[in-house]
């Protein structure tokens, strides 16, 4: 059995007090272990990093992002191995994989624009003979904690713009799934990154709260469940860190009378049922607009996961792996459980799963509940797993309400052919990212990603421009050279541009 360790100061270190098991999902068996650190890891990987900060940062931006040009074509060669990583340690088919390190790379595309995204602003004579300008300089050591979800994508979300903006970083990826981010790391090593600029650190809580609290590290970036978002977010900046957690959510799709039925439902079975539901932009819920639009998905949407392929996600043909954990497995169903108990109609159960795969590993069918309201716990908690809630509202301004009213407000789509509704929708529905006929709306490496309300805690999203901003400072310098022979009085009144 191998084992997963760190990656500190450009090497992989591998001694450990304490360990974890890392289990192939579609199986249930034991396939390594990983490290895990403590306080003292960390401390040697956030020493790597502070050591390694002044050079990196006095890189001209044109250097570093030579070297982001090599690490994305290695990422590009290796691709097919990283998603069978990925798909060995969370159990996604192997094409949601290769979809999601391709992701990534766009993430590493976008940083490798570093000459141009760190450019400052200059504005001449705003006072006699007196020019100004901001520049954007870079935080210090910045780390990044990351969920089992993505192991390749969300990492890649972090420290590539970090590090392009001249910082150096430290890793935490989630214990469950580690060999991605290692491999990451190895590859930017390859790459020509100097060592020390990227660590990585396997392990649990202990290593969160190390991070958290560690003096020498300047921001956090965080991705995972609410409950734990706001901890990252509340402990971090007590601890004087810039903060940016991104938490939960219960993503909503409302489907119009005037929708295709059958791109409504196509589009709705991989929004819901894609990577087995753990993904924080899933489709959890779809509000249907008048009881015939609902009956209508209901049925196309019962006949389409009777044809939905579930089994391991090296098998080409399926369409939906495993979950995560065997505990995981079981909270999922508990769900189930708990629908029925409030009421809700389960019209396709998903423990009643017999396929080829359903005596190993953590499976678990897609199920669908119609008939569900805003009072259960179905619909207000999220569950994370392939689990589709319906939902019937008498209008559109009543489904958007809806939305607007839920605790969270990360992602929301509608699905219609009636540009007014739509605009209506995007204008006054109270998410972060929002969707026309598009389920999944993930903005490009060019944008942003975040939501609304609890689904973030900090001022700035992940990637694109609001990551150049987050792992930045701006300076403003004011400067002004009199004349050699010039002969001044002093000025007590306050300065202005006149």
């Amino acid at each position: 059995m191998n084992h997963a360790g760190h990656h500190i100061d450009g090497a992989v270190r591998h001694q450990a007090d304490r360990t974890a098991e890392v289990t192939d999902p579609a199986t249930g068996r034991v396939i390594r272990r990983v490290a895990l650190a403590g306080a003292a890891d960390v401390g040697q990987a956030v020493r790597s990093a502070r050591a390694a900060f002044p050079g990196w940062r006095d890189q001209p931006p044109a250097k570093r992002a030579r070297i982001l040009f090599r690490y994305k074509e290695l990422l590009e060669n290796n691709a097919g191995q990283i998603a069978r990583t990925v798909t060995e340690e969370h159990g996604k088919v192997f094409d949601d994989a290769l979809g999601e390190v391709g992701r990534g790379i766009e993430i590493v595309e976008y940083a490798c624009g570093a000459p141009e995204l760190l450019k400052g602003e200059h504005a001449r004579n705003v006072g006699p003979a007196i020019d100004s300008w901001s520049e954007f300089q870079p935080l210090g050591v910045v780390a990044g904690i990351t969920p089992f979800n993505f192991p390749a994508m969300v990492p890649l979300w972090m420290f590539p713009i970090a590090i392009a903006c001249g910082n150096t970083f430290v890793l935490k990826p989630s214990e469950k799934d580690p060999s991605a981010a290692l491999r990451l790391a190895a590859l930017f090593t390859e790459a020509g990154l100097p060592d020390g600029v990227l660590n990585v650190v396997n392990g649990n809580h202990e290593a969160v709260d190390a991070l958290l609290t560690c003096p020498d590290i300047d921001a956090v970036s965080f991705v995972g469940s609410t409950p734990v978002a706001e901890h990252v977010y509340r402990t971090g900046t007590a601890h004087g860190k810039r903060v940016q957690a991104l938490g939960g959510a219960k993503n909503h799709a409302i489907v119009l009378p005037d929708a295709d039925t059958g791109i409504a439902t196509t589009a709705l079975m991989g929004a819901a049922y894609g990577s087995c539901g753990e993904r924080c932009m899933a489709i959890s819920v779809a509000v249907c607009v008048g009881d015939d639009t609902a009956e209508r998905l209901v049925a196309t949407l019962t006949d389409r996961i009777a044809d939905l392929k579930v089994g391991p996600g090296r098998d080409p043909d399926n369409d939906m792996g495993p979950l995560i954990t065997a505990a995981h497995l079981q909270k999922v169903r508990s769900y189930l459980d708990i629908g029925v108990q409030e009421g809700a109609a389960l019209v396709v159960d998903g423990r009643r799963f017999n396929g080829p795969a359903a005596g190993d590993g953590f499976f678990l069918g897609a199920s669908l509940f119609d008939h569900v309201t805003p009072d259960m716990r179905i619909y207000r908690e999220e569950i994370f797993g392939p689990v589709l809630c319906v939902v019937r509202a008498d209008s559109l301004q009543a489904a958007v309400e809806l939305i607007n009213a839920h605790e969270y407000g990360n992602g929301a789509c509608i699905f219609t052919r009636d540009g007014e509704a739509a605009r209506y929708f995007t204008d006054t529905v109270k998410v972060g990212m929002a969707g026309v006929n598009v389920p999944l709306p993930v903005p490009a490496a060019v944008h942003s990603f975040g939501g609304w309300k609890r689904s973030l805690f900090g001022d700035l999203y992940a990637y694109g421009p609001d990551a150049v901003r987050f792992y930045t400072r701006r300076k403003t310098i004011t400067q002004r050279w009199p004349a050699r022979d010039a002969r001044e009085t002093s000025q007590f009144a306050f300065p202005s541009g006149a």
